[in-house]
C-alpha cells in the first residue's frame, strides 16, 4: 500500500498565487491601454535619434520633441497633399474595376482548364463555385477585416482607432521628453544590482527597437517607389502609384506582406492580357530578391539581430492578437527582448563558462 503524500501550501505561496492571478486579471482589463503603451514605446524608440540630434544643438527636450513631431507632421501632410489625391483616385478606380478583372480571371482560368482537358460537367461546376466572384469578394473582405483589427478589439471603429493613435503619440512624446526621469523611476523598482543592469540595457533596447522600425519604413518606401516606377515602365501607368503604395504598405509586414502586395498588381496584369502577367511577376520577384538579399540584411537585419524563425513567430502571434497592428509592433518588442536575453543571460553565461574552463586548465 502506497504511503499518503500530503501537499502543504504556505500562506505566503497562496498569497503570491492569488496576487499573480489578480495581476493577470487587471492586465487583461487594461489590455487596450497596454497596447497603446507598447505602440508609444515603439514610436519613441524610432524617433529617439532625431530628438537626440536636435537636443545636441542646445535645445531643451520638450522643444526638441515638439520640433521633431511638427517636422514629421509637416512632411506627412506635404506628401499627402501632393500624392494623396492621385493615390486615392487610383485605388478607388482599381476597386471599381476589380469585379470586371475578376470576371476576366475566372474566364481565363476556365479556358485554361478546358484546354487541359478537364471538361467534365462536375469539374467545371466545382471550378465555377470555387471562383464564384461574390463569395470570393465577401470572403476576402471578411478575412481582411479580421486581419486588420485582430481579435483584441483595440480599435473600435475609425474614431476609436484615431483616438488610440493620438494617445500613443502623446505618450511617446512624454517618454521622449522625460525619458531620463521615467527610466530612473522604473529601474528603481528593482533591487540592487538589477537596477543598474537594467538601466544599462535601456539604450541598446531602444536602438534595437527603433532600428527595426526605421529599417522597415525605409525598405518599404524604396520598394513602393520601385514597384510604382516598374509598373509605369511596363505600361500599367493607370494604377502604378496606387499599386506601388499598396505594395509598400503591405511590405511593412515581414514574410507575408510582399505576397499580399503583389496580388492586386497580378490581377490587373492578367486583365491586361498578353505577356503582362509574366513581366509583372518577374518585376515583383526581382524586387523581392533585392529586398531579401540586399535591403533587409543592410537596413533591417543588422539592427534586429533576431533569428528569422523568431521573427516569423512574432509576426504570427502579433497578427493573431492584434491584426496588422500586431505584425508591426510585436517584432520590435521581440528584438528588444533579445537584447535583454543576450546581455543579461547569454553573455554572462559564456563568460562564466570561459572562466571555469580557464580555471580548470590552470589546475
Amino acid at each position: 500500500m502506497m504511503p499518503e503524500r500530503r501537499i502543504s501550501i504556505s500562506t505566503s505561496s497562496l498569497l503570491l498565487l492569488v496576487g499573480a492571478g489578480l495581476l493577470l486579471v487587471i492586465l487583461w482589463q487594461l489590455r487596450n491601454l497596454l497596447v497603446i503603451l507598447m505602440i508609444a514605446v515603439v514610436i519613441s524608440s524610432t524617433l529617439a535619434p532625431l530628438v537626440k540630434s536636435v537636443e545636441r544643438r542646445g535645445i531643451s527636450s520638450w522643444l526638441a520633441v515638439i520640433l521633431v513631431y511638427l517636422g514629421l507632421l509637416s512632411l506627412i501632410t506635404g506628401i499627402s497633399l501632393i500624392l494623396g489625391p492621385t493615390i486615392i483616385a487610383q485605388i478607388q478606380q482599381l476597386f471599381d474595376k476589380l469585379p470586371g478583372y475578376l470576371d476576366i480571371l475566372q474566364t481565363e482560368f476556365q479556358n485554361l482548364v478546358t484546354r487541359r482537358g478537364f471538361t467534365h460537367p462536375e469539374v467545371l461546376d466545382f471550378i465555377n463555385q470555387l471562383l464564384d466572384i461574390q463569395s470570393l469578394v465577401s470572403w476576402t473582405l471578411s478575412y481582411s477585416q479580421k486581419f486588420l483589427i485582430g481579435v483584441s478589439g483595440v480599435t473600435r471603429g475609425i474614431l476609436g482607432g484615431v483616438l488610440n493613435v493620438i494617445l500613443a503619440v502623446l505618450f511617446s512624446a512624454y517618454m521622449l521628453s522625460g525619458s531620463k526621469k521615467l527610466i530612473k523611476d522604473i529601474v528603481n523598482l528593482f533591487p540592487y544590482p538589477w537596477d543598474e543592469r537594467l538601466e544599462a540595457q535601456i539604450i541598446p533596447i531602444s536602438q534595437r527597437m527603433g532600428g527595426y522600425i526605421q529599417g522597415r519604413l525605409l525598405v518599404s518606401s524604396i520598394l513602393g517607389l520601385a514597384i510604382s516606377l516598374g509598373l509605369r515602365f511596363l505600361g500599367i501607368s493607370e494604377f502604378a502609384l496606387g499599386l506601388g503604395t499598396i505594395a509598400g504598405i503591405t511590405n511593412l509586414i515581414p514574410f507575408f506582406g510582399p505576397v499580399l502586395g503583389s496580388i492586386p498588381a497580378l490581377i490587373v496584369a492578367i486583365a491586361q492580357g498578353g505577356w503582362m502577367f509574366l513581366w509583372v511577376l518577374l518585376l515583383f520577384l526581382f524586387i523581392q530578391n533585392v529586398e531579401t538579399y540586399v535591403l533587409d540584411p543592410l537596413l533591417v537585419g543588422s539592427s534586429v539581430n533576431v533569428s528569422p524563425l523568431y521573427q516569423l513567430l512574432a509576426v504570427l502571434s502579433g497578427v493573431q492578437i492584434l491584426g496588422i497592428l500586431g505584425a508591426l509592433i510585436v517584432p520590435p518588442w521581440v528584438a528588444g527582448a533579445g537584447v535583454l536575453l543576450q546581455n543579461l543571460y547569454l553573455i554572462p553565461k559564456l563568460q562564466a563558462q570561459g572562466q571555469a574552463i580557464s580555471l580548470s586548465e590552470h589546475e
